[in-house]
């Protein structure tokens, strides 16, 4: 069975992929929720298991073998937990308040958080693009407005809860910078995203449900959102982690929502205005000075092979 070989402009390579296909999820999971009125939670755990699901299948038929150490199965239950505590915390955010407000702490929360779990080996160049990255976020997706129309309380409960979920992918970002010797990416994804949903389950039949009536155009959507914006997308990110550091991964997670943006744009006719558009060109400025400065660390290692 061939290797990939994983070099650190390579990794910032999977990174960029990972966070254009995570850009896809919002679209197709809008599309699938229309289709067959599952809500954002159900969705989420469909995503989750049988995303994790394709990719053991995957392993299985082409005669990879499962892991079989302590170490592997410890990081994969950390894993699935983490994954599983990142859905569930920003769904219930998105059920507190608004969207907007949700993806803003979460997505904005997790470069920071990372830094600071990083703070000791952070440049001047990581700190400068999270703050371009944080204000073209800000921009992009849209300071919520209506704050009338949610209680105090519920604002901070769901600020909280949206925190939370960042904490959650930090942490799976930055335990992801450590490879464990007997499990590589695709098995990460794969055993963690299905113990991950199936930890999702009960919380969701005994909430919104699971049921609905599956026919090709459904069947379909949810085999896309479960294949590109999460198994394919999700591989990509732990291998991209393998050699470039954790921060960058986090930073490179900015360009799910300016994916969607553009998506939303071209597929759906939705407009930015000057603002969106403004806070996409400094999300894109913020995660090429990432992706630069990642490239010229690398740089020196290229000598000797």
């Amino acid at each position: 069975m061939p290797i990939v070989r994983t070099t650190p402009v390579s990794g910032v390579s999977f990174l960029v992929l990972s966070g254009v296909l995570w850009g896809t999820g919002g679209l197709l999971g809008r599309m699938l929720a229309d289709t067959t009125g599952l809500s954002s939670f159900a969705v989420a755990t469909y995503r989750l298991g049988i995303g994790g699901l394709l990719i053991v299948g995957y392993l299985r038929v082409s005669g990879r073998p499962l892991p079989r150490s302590r170490a592997a199965w410890r990081r994969i239950a950390v894993t699935a937990g983490l994954a599983a505590l990142f859905q569930a915390a920003y769904f219930t955010a998105v059920t507190l308040t608004s969207v907007s407000l949700a993806t803003l702490v979460t997505i904005g929360s997790s470069p920071v958080l990372v830094l600071l779990a990083r703070r000791r080996s952070a440049g001047r160049r990581q700190v400068t693009g999270v703050v371009l990255a944080m204000l073209g976020l800000a921009m992009l997706v849209g300071l919520p407005a209506g704050h009338g129309t949610t209680p105090a309380g519920h604002a901070l409960i769901a600020v909280a809860f949206a925190v939370l979920a960042a904490a959650g992918f930090s942490a799976m970002t930055l335990i992801a910078e450590r490879p464990v010797p007997d499990l590589d990416d695709a098995a990460t994804a794969g055993l963690a995203f299905t113990i991950g949903g199936a930890l999702l389950v009960p919380v969701t039949l005994a909430t919104s449900g699971l049921s609905f009536v599956p026919d090709a155009r459904s069947v379909g959507l949810l085999l896309a959102l479960c294949l590109v914006p999460t198994a394919v997308a999700y591989t990509c990110y732990f291998r991209g982690l393998r050699t470039a550091p954790a921060a960058l991964g986090a930073l490179m997670a900015l360009l799910e929502p300016l994916t969607a943006a553009v998506l939303a744009a071209v597929l759906l006719g939705d407009r930015l205005g000057g603002s969106g558009i403004a806070g996409a060109l400094l999300l894109g400025a913020a995660v090429v000075l990432a992706g630069a400065g990642s490239r010229n660390r690398a740089e020196p290692q290229r000598g000797g092979a």
